[in-house]
């Protein structure tokens, strides 16, 4: 099987007869209706989207077997997974972040910075996180300037680091 590609994610129970809030993560919204049984990133558990409805920043969606309040409750964070072969192409110019992770991470110069360890949105745009060979991992802005090159043949992201960052020396402090 594929490796899997979280596409929504669980919120807040929505209402008395088991809807949940459901904020998804692909291009179109509604698609979440279109990839069949989505999972939890292990498999152990699946979810038919029987039907969804526009809120005001995300859907509310009814999820098959899920009847009541407290049952949707249990629900709140579990992200949502399908196979990656069950999404669509992507043009040549495109990729899906997942495509991203263990992908070298290197400088504009070639200097290998080390590798891709996720792509992450906290609500203020998406953010690359660098796990270097040694040391902290690095979080940048995940953006045309600071990631001007992606390489998915070649294996490769090529990073541009800020200034503050390029000279910093963590040993120095």
């Amino acid at each position: 099987m594929a490796a899997p590609v979280c596409i929504a994610r669980i919120g807040a129970a929505h209402g008395v007869r088991g809807a949940v809030r459901l904020w998804t993560f692909t291009e179109d919204p509604w698609a979440v209706k279109d990839y069949g049984p989505l999972m939890t990133r292990d498999g152990s558990r699946q979810f038919e989207v029987t039907h969804v409805r526009e809120a005001k920043d995300h859907l509310v969606a009814t999820l098959k077997g899920i009847a009541t309040r407290d049952e949707a409750e249990r629900l709140n964070g579990i992200e949502l997974y399908v196979p990656r072969d069950r999404l669509p192409d992507t043009e040549d110019d495109e990729y899906y972040h997942a495509d991203l992770i263990g992908l070298a991470a290197v400088t504009a110069a070639g200097e290998p910075l080390g590798r891709v360890l996720a792509i992450h949105n906290f609500g203020a745009g998406d953010i690359i996180e660098i796990a270097p060979p040694a040391g902290a991992t690095m979080l940048l802005p995940f953006s045309n300037a600071v990631v001007p090159e992606v390489d998915i043949a070649g294996g490769r992201v090529v990073i541009d680091l800020p200034d503050q960052i390029e000279g910093d020396d963590p040993s120095a402090a």
